[in-house]
């Protein structure tokens, strides 16, 4: 068994992995990050999810690194890709042109700028980065933890790793569990919270539903259709058991309004949609649009399949073993499948040809599920709904602000159906930052996480778990193990001791971390067009 030593180790390599990463390396530590599948990103690159983000993000509210990383992106299609004129000279431009966000393109795209702005910490061996491995258990005593086993999961060779820090950037919260580290699952009830949106009784199992998400184009007078899924007719006639009630059949054109909880009918035209916000299902989370790429480059736009219809519902990979987490998963797929099957099939869409050359799979599904709530830490502050609400903050123009803030984000408190059998939960958000006390444990002294497992409630997680405050939250934990390291104190120390708190904010703020929302451009520019579902 191989035994490594590093300054951090950072066991997932998604969105806040690599902006931790990014930022520790920066500051000269030396990183071992670790990823379950072979491709580091996330929710940009296995999960197959174009960012969700606010209408101001080409101007500010997201860290100045955030910003770096989109624009390599456009830079790597007009270096890579024949672009019509008009495409190349967009300096906003946004391949896909999805209206989920000003910045939509293909995940193999999102990985080789990750890829690039990773390597030359690879390449001076500061970084290293071993992908296809997953935690498997840990060493620690008292508050501190020493080690971190890990294991190979395609060689099955296990690894033991010794840090002096350790940072949780799996999408579901991994090493809480391994650590001892106290967390929270599922829903938090009124009487603990006090949220308005809070259910009478807590539910530990109650988490938002995960989506198998998949690329497809549209190829007219073409036969693209797969083979009918083993179980299609379960899901065909699949009737999610939701309060309040869904609106049918899950595998259908009509769903809900997450707003308003009413029927509405989605619109879906490939190749024929107009490039508007809410015109439909093919360009809300479309990625390549054919017309800004020369003429006979592409047949077909190309779209990503995130949509209700995915959402899977029936079991809980948080509460699952192993075995049972692959099958889940592989239920997960077949769902997917079965709506693309049904595309083709009841709605005559045969032309739809799934994507695998996009995703990087054989089976043309992203590599991982799209997740949506993770294990989320008992931090020394959680952030609740009435810190964020409109409706519980009248008259506001920003939410609550907090005295430690080491960052900003903007997003509806957007909650999917969960497996608990609630319905959308769907709240008015403010601008709102990111304290620090929901980026540290209560107890455990040198494990951070880096996530969707910071310190909210189920309800709040809802407006804090999309790439930009995920990235802002990783690449603070990055500069905050520096900090503590050249120091010599703890994370706890910079939160309560006002001048080292202040000194953290100060050097955060130089690399280009915003921790105020600018008020007066916010009333200039007015409404942000936020677009969820």
């Amino acid at each position: 068994m191989e035994k490594l030593t590093t300054n951090l180790l950072i066991v997932g390599g998604g969105v806040g992995g690599c902006a931790a990463a990014k930022a520790a390396c920066e500051a000269g530590l030396n990183v071992i990050m670790t990823e379950e599948s072979d491709w580091i990103g996330g929710q940009f690159t296995s999960q197959a999810t174009p960012p969700d983000e606010h209408g101001w993000i080409e101007k500010f509210g997201c860290t100045q690194s955030y910003r770096q990383f989109r624009n390599k992106v456009r830079d790597y299609y007009k270096k890579q890709y024949p672009l019509t004129n008009d495409a190349l000279k967009n300096l906003v431009l946004n391949p896909g042109d999805g209206w989920v966000s000003p910045l939509c393109a293909e995940p193999k795209v999102f990985l080789a700028v990750f890829e690039e702005i990773l390597q030359p910490f690879v390449e001076n061996s500061q970084l290293t980065i071993l992908r296809n491995h997953v935690p498997l258990k840990a060493e620690f005593s008292s508050n501190t933890i020493k080690s971190i086993s890990i294991i190979n999961t395609q060689t099955k060779e296990k690894t033991v790793v010794s840090a002096q820090y350790f940072v949780d950037a799996t999408e579901l919260g991994d090493l809480m569990p391994l650590t001892n580290t106290e967390y929270i699952t599922g829903s938090e009830s009124k009487n603990e919270t006090n949220e308005p949106s809070a259910k009478e009784q807590a539910d530990s199992n109650n988490s938002q539903a995960f989506s198998m998400c998949f690329a497809m184009s549209y190829h007219e007078n073409q036969d693209w259709t797969i083979e009918r899924p083993k179980n299609y007719d379960f899901w065909r006639n699949f009737i999610p058991n939701l309060t309040p009630a869904w609106s049918g059949k899950l595998l259908s054109l009509t769903g809900l309004s997450p707003r308003t909880l009413e029927p509405v009918h989605y619109n879906f035209k490939p190749n024929n949609e107009p490039n508007k916000a809410f015109a439909g299902l093919w360009t809300y989370r479309r990625i390549l649009h054919k017309n800004n790429f020369q003429p006979g480059a592409y047949e077909s736009d190309i779209t990503l399949v995130n949509y209700p219809q995915i959402d899977y519902l029936l079991g809980d990979l948080l509460r699952a073993s192993s075995e049972e987490k692959t099958q889940i998963i592989a239920e997960a797929k077949e769902q997917s499948l079965s709506f693309l099957y049904f595309l083709q099939t009841e709605l005559g869409f045969k032309g739809l040809k799934i994507r695998g050359d996009i995703t990087g799979t054989e089976d043309g599904l992203a590599k991982s599920p799209y997740i949506r709530e993770s294990r989320r830490i008992k931090a020394e502050f959680t952030i609740k709904e009435q810190h964020v609400s409109a409706k519980y903050l009248p008259n506001q123009i920003l939410a609550e602000p907090f005295e430690d803030s080491v960052g900003i984000g903007f997003y509806r408190i957007d909650l999917h159906p969960s497996i608990g059998g609630d319905n959308y939960v769907d709240v008015e958000s403010l601008p709102f930052q990111i304290p620090l006390g929901a980026l540290i444990p209560q107890r455990v002294e040198n494990l951070l996480p880096a996530c969707k497992n910071i310190g909210t409630t189920h309800i709040t997680n809802g407006c804090y778990r999309l790439h930009p405050i995920e990235w802002n939250v990783g690449e603070v934990v990055g500069n905050l193990v520096s900090f503590c390291l050249n120091n010599e104190i703890k994370p706890k120390e910079v939160r309560n001791n006002k001048i080292f708190l202040t000194q953290f904010q100060s050097l955060i703020m130089s690399k280009g971390v915003e921790i105020e929302w600018p008020k007066d451009l916010i009333l200039a520019e007015g409404d942000p067009h936020i677009h969820a579902m």
